[in-house]
């Protein structure tokens, strides 16, 4: 019989090492000068205990091994709570981001058939009012006080479990953990089936990566990433932000927790970290940042390197909902890359994480059923991503076509493994090193031969008054024009657009790749996806820009 596996099995180890040990802490109450008291705390002996009163009472109510579960709850020490109880059940927590479109929302749940649905009273009167999981959801739990909509409270579930002891579910390594639907940058979100292993092996791969060691301070800015804290021995401080609008973070509220608790290690996407580096102020306890979610500015990276210790580590994971972490680089190596990336080769994105396969293969729209070796490209050949590898999860729930697109199965020692196709482009140098070139679905296809976006945009994003770039098609695939949509900086007026945009067809002429983009359309504000706040809905720009070209 396989061993069983759980990623909540750390936490009763965790409680008799480092009981007393703070797991968490939250804002809570705030003091007169605005700022949070983070006065909300659990240790590791509490997170452990109240987690297993959580999970023996929602098995009392019928939510046991199995039950799909929607969570619907702000960063607080009940969500927490709430997963590590689900983890323990084996049930399936079902997470999807709530500030994407509200029809995507309600697809998602109904696609993820939830029987138990767990939220805030607005998250419950939004499910009652737009019909989320209607047809499926049997069980309803409250955090906080409930109303006209049956279902128990969080409290009384609680309540009723205390003193049951301990629980966690013999879970093998194959069952079903979670189902993370991706935030939809690029098409609907998906539901992205996560088995126990997956979160296992992440943990490893995580602690090897970048050399994480217990005890140390973490502030995870992205709630999810919050959850492997526990089981690498770290304290978490949950900060005083909207986790769906990083961009839109207070630095001020950022830096006084960094500083009151001494914060180690840091989680942000690249919108948080550009944040953190422009507001200027060092950071002298912080050891290790890392930021994901989309490429890392040159500038930003450069930016927040100068707020660190000289001897702190800056890594940018490259990864996705699918898997993570594919491969990583460090911030000084990443800046000596950085004449390169603006010249136009891509964004070097480092080495795979030990245990990973990467490869490059021929751009490919089709499925492809089985793994040929004469897929992949030689080292300098710009081609489709994939990995195969200890937490590149296998299939997407309910898409069978989906899942089908982005999976191969390839033949191994052990059997069979699935190979996931990343969707995006890249070539691999001589050192081994991985460049990103952009999405696939986003390459322009001109009558001269394709262009990619990671390969186009940095090259104009170097002028000065230029904030971000998008490189758009428009027509029909195989002779499509390429447009450069352009936002440019604050403070920049429209009266300069004519000037700027004369200046950036001359950039573009100095390498052949741009050379024939001759068509500059300035935008007042890229859309950018909800969970980063840093990916650029280019779907969204080229409709805009076929309107205007």
């Amino acid at each position: 019989m396989t061993a069983p596996t759980n990623i909540a099995a750390i936490l009763p180890r965790m409680a008799a090492e480092r009981g007393e040990q703070i797991a968490m802490r939250c804002p809570g109450t705030r003091g007169p000068d605005g700022l949070a008291r983070y006065d909300v705390t659990l240790s590791y002996a509490e997170l452990d205990a109240r987690s297993d009163a959580i999970a023996a009472g929602l098995a009392a109510r019928g939510i046991v091994r199995g039950t799909r579960s929607v969570l619907m709850v702000r960063p607080s020490p009940e969500f927490f709570l709430l997963m590590f109880a689900l983890f323990k059940l084996g049930a399936v927590p079902v997470l999807v981001d709530p500030g994407i479109d509200k029809r995507a929302l309600k697809a998602c749940l109904r696609e993820a058939e939830p029987e138990a649905f767990i939220g805030i009273p607005l998250a419950q009167v939004a499910r009652l009012l737009l019909g989320w999981g209607r047809g499926f959801v049997r069980h309803v739990v409250t955090v906080g006080r409930r109303w006209c909509w049956g279902g128990v409270t969080l409290a009384q579930v609680e309540a009723a479990g205390r003193g049951a002891g301990p629980q966690l579910a013999d879970t093998a390594p194959d069952e079903v953990a979670a189902i993370l639907f991706t935030s939809g940058s690029t098409g609907v979100p998906k539901g992205v089936v996560y088995r126990h292993r997956h979160f296992v092996a992440q943990v490893d791969l995580l602690r090897q990566a970048f050399g994480i060691e217990a005890g140390g301070v973490d502030l995870p800015t992205f709630p999810p990433f919050a959850l492997f804290d526990p089981a690498l021995g770290l304290s978490s401080i949950i900060p005083d932000m909207d986790p769906t609008r990083p961009a839109k973070a207070d630095p001020r509220k950022l830096v006084a927790a960094i500083e009151r608790f001494g914060v180690t290690q840091l989680f942000g996407s690249p919108a948080l970290v550009a944040v953190l580096a422009r507001h200027g102020a060092r950071l002298p306890s912080v050891r290790l940042v890392t930021s994901a979610g989309a490429p890392v500015p040159p500038d930003v990276v450069a930016a927040m390197r100068a707020l660190l210790p000289e001897d702190a580590t800056l890594w940018t994971p490259y990864g996705a909902t699918e898997c993570l972490p594919v491969a990583v680089i460090e911030g000084r190596e990443l800046q000596s890359t950085r004449a390169a990336t603006e010249s136009g080769v891509g964004t070097c994105v480092g080495r795979p994480v030990a245990g990973n396969t990467v490869r490059v293969i021929r751009i490919r729209d089709e499925v492809i059923e089985t793994w040929s070796d004469d897929l992949e490209l030689p080292a300098g050949e710009v081609g489709e991503i994939t990995v195969a590898g200890p937490s590149a999860t296998d299939a997407y729930f309910n898409r069978p076509q989906a899942t089908r697109l982005a999976k191969i199965r390839e033949a191994s020692g052990d059997g069979e493994r699935i190979v996931h196709r990343m969707g995006d482009v890249g070539w691999f140098d001589a050192d081994g090193r991985l460049w990103f070139c952009g999405r696939t679905s986003h390459r322009v296809e001109t009558a001269q031969g394709p262009l990619y976006t990671e390969q186009v945009e940095p090259v104009f994003n170097t002028h000065p008054e230029v904030r971000r770039s998008a490189l758009v098609g428009v027509g029909e695939r195989g002779a499509q024009r390429p447009v450069l949509c352009v936002e440019l900086a604050a403070g920049v007026p429209d009266a300069a657009r004519e000037r700027v945009e004369a200046e950036l067809l001359n950039i573009g002429q100095r390498h052949a790749h741009t050379a024939g983009i001759e068509r500059i359309l300035f935008h007042p504000g890229f859309p950018v996806d909800i969970r980063h706040n840093a990916k650029i809905g280019r779907e969204a720009l080229a409709v805009w820009a076929a309107g205007r070209v």
